[in-house]
């Protein structure tokens, strides 16, 4: 009797198995299809000592942050334009070995000086560098967003992780450029903030900030700014497509100062297939405001060959999709000039982590914050299990 049950539970075995086979085959045949970030939750913060130095240099400005996974360090871009010292980039350790970020989990433990491809420092007031974003190779991608005051264009190169020695410089497109009339290219402070790489290392994105002026105004109290995402091909090292991403728009609380700003300061790629965190801010008066996204490029329009959408009917254009993750106001909080993101390690219970970074402009008021999350990522294939089977997580 026992023999005739085991037989007939093989093929019920064989049954259940061959159409997970199946649907594993589908979805790693499909790229594209998005995992999703079912939940967030805040595991704990750091604010780093106000005027910290390290290494005769103080440690502050810090716009965007990348983690390096095989060293388990995150590097650090700050954006001092040489006010305070050299451009560079530090090297932090974030302990998350606990599940959450403790009191004193943040350290600081290097800084690289950036040079140029002749192996000198850059010059004063020549850089304002906004995102990095680390490769495999040893080598980090570095974003500046220029000064538009004074005709210096934004740049985006790469950077050895170990020298800080320029090696390659990509092509900015000519609509992004400003010119003398002030009528094209980036707005001052309000470019390439951001920069991320795919997984698999094909592709570079970054955004603007704020609208180009050609494009359309910047943002303003509830009113939002249509950014471009811009799409570099890294084995032609060659843009390639843009995409119209539109900010939310944000209402001032209590603005007696009358100073206002609000754009895109960070992007990070979850996949291969056009799927990202994004990162939006504002400074509304009183505070600021911080929301994370998830975004989709899927069925936005390729927009790389319009050089300004104020010249064309834009309601036609389909921008990214936007899903809504967390309002960071609905925490116990003060935030700050939430500037970077990246993920960070897997946490104890196997969930990936998040990391948040301010820019403390290298102001007395403000401070340098690192803000942990830990996110929970089901693939495709995790949900449709879960819906086959409910008792899955129980």
């Amino acid at each position: 009797m026992r023999l005739i049950k085991k037989i007939f539970l093989f093929p019920r075995i064989i049954y259940f198995f061959i159409p997970i086979l199946i649907i594993s085959l589908l979805f790693t045949n499909f790229p594209s299809i998005a995992s999703e970030i079912s939940s967030i939750k805040f595991i704990g913060e750091v604010t780093l000592p106000k005027n910290l130095t390290f290494q005769k240099t103080e440690v502050g400005g810090l716009s965007g942050i990348t983690y390096d996974v095989k060293n388990n360090l995150y590097y650090a871009i700050s954006d001092d334009r040489g006010q305070k010292g050299n451009t560079r980039f530090y090297t932090l350790k974030i302990d998350l070995s606990k599940g959450s970020l403790q009191k004193n989990g943040v350290t600081v433990v290097n800084v690289t000086t950036l040079l140029n491809e002749s192996g000198d420092k850059f010059p004063p007031s020549q850089t304002d560098t906004e995102g990095i974003a680390l490769t495999n190779k040893g080598t980090v991608f570095i974003s500046s967003e220029g000064d538009v005051g004074k005709l210096i264009n934004p740049f985006i190169k790469e950077f050895s992780l170990s020298s800080g020695k320029e090696i390659t410089t990509l092509p900015i497109p000519n609509k992004f450029l400003p010119d003398k009339k002030g009528k094209q290219g980036i707005r001052n402070n309000l470019a390439f903030e951001s920069l991320t790489i795919t997984p698999d290392e094909k592709y570079l994105f970054t955004a603007t900030e704020n609208a180009l002026i050609q494009d359309g105004s910047a943002a303003q109290p509830k009113i939002g700014s249509p950014c471009r995402i811009l799409q570099y091909n890294l084995l032609t090292n060659q843009p390639e497509q843009e995409f119209l991403y539109q900010t939310q728009p944000v209402a001032p609380f209590l603005n007696l100062t009358g100073k206002f700003a609000s754009g895109l300061p960070d992007i990070f790629a979850l996949d291969d297939g056009g799927h990202f965190l994004s990162l939006e801010r504002s400074f509304t008066g009183l505070g600021f405001a911080v929301s994370l996204f998830q975004v989709s490029l899927e069925g936005a329009d390729d927009i790389h060959n319009i050089d300004s959408l104020l010249a064309v009917d834009s309601k036609n254009i389909k921008p990214v999709k936007k899903k809504l993750l967390l309002d960071l106001r609905t925490l116990d909080v003060v935030l700050d000039n939430i500037e970077g993101l990246t993920l960070g390690p897997k946490l104890p219970d196997g969930q990936r982590s998040l990391i948040l970074i301010s820019d403390n402009n290298f102001n007395s008021l403000q401070r340098t914050k690192i803000l942990a999350f830990k996110i929970k990522i089901e693939t495709p294939l995790i949900r449709l299990l879960r819906r086959l089977l409910p008792n899955l997580n129980r």
